[in-house]
């Protein structure tokens, strides 16, 4: 069986388990154009990292 060589401190547990619960960051910003998208999607317009590529 597996065991680890040394405690894990409080503090790495915490930030290992809490991500980014505890900031205050919104999955949503603004693109170059002036609209809202979360990261990682294509925004509404049909862009996605200044390049159109979906046609409306």
């Amino acid at each position: 069986m597996a065991v680890p060589a040394r405690k894990t401190s409080k503090m790495k547990k915490r930030m290992r388990r809490g991500g980014r619960g505890g900031l205050k960051t919104s999955a949503l910003h603004l693109n170059e154009n002036g609209v809202y998208v979360r990261n990682h999607h294509v925004a509404k317009d049909g862009s996605y990292k200044g390049k159109q590529v979906i046609s409306k």
